[in-house]
């Protein structure tokens, strides 16, 4: 029996280790991070009027303007044969494939959660359909269709 058209298949799995990570998203925001950076740091050194420690603050500013940016596009997740690690803003969590009991992306959800075998849910940032939903749809298959093959064998 054939798929209809308008439905997909199961994705074909790649080979391991794999990351999934929102690549437009972290394009945008590491250009915008260096750029703001540079032209604050040009404009304080350009600025005439202002001092020394006037100058320091500016470039402190545009730095920290590019590291809260780089922190915004650190979230992928890497799967693994042995497992799967959840990299999010500012937490890491390694997990093994039984422990993870499904993959959800539900309409409206701003990206990945896992339904795990301790009861709790956890957000997998690095796969989020805001700028580039297709991609984000097809990743969360991929990571579904891993945790079926790779978490039932080892249940």
């Amino acid at each position: 029996m054939t798929q209809p058209p308008d439905q997909p298949g199961p994705p074909a799995l790649p080979d391991l280790p794999v990351t999934f990570r929102p690549t437009r998203t972290r394009v945008v925001l590491i250009g915008v991070g260096v750029a703001a950076c540079a032209v604050i740091s040009v404009i304080a050194l350009v600025l005439d009027t202002l001092s020394a420690a006037e100058r320091i603050s500016f470039v402190f500013t545009g730095l920290l303007f590019l590291a809260v940016l780089l922190l915004l596009s650190r979230p992928h997740v890497t799967a693994a044969a042995d497992g799967v690690t959840v990299v999010n803003l500012t937490t890491s969590r390694c997990l093994s494939w039984a422990e993870i009991l499904k993959v959800n992306l539900r309409p409206g959800d701003p990206w990945v959660y896992l339904d795990l075998a301790d009861g709790t849910i956890l957000p997998v940032m690095g796969i989020q359909p805001g700028v580039a939903k297709a991609q984000a749809v097809s990743d969360a298959r991929t990571l579904r269709a891993l945790a079926e093959k790779y978490g039932t064998a080892e249940r």
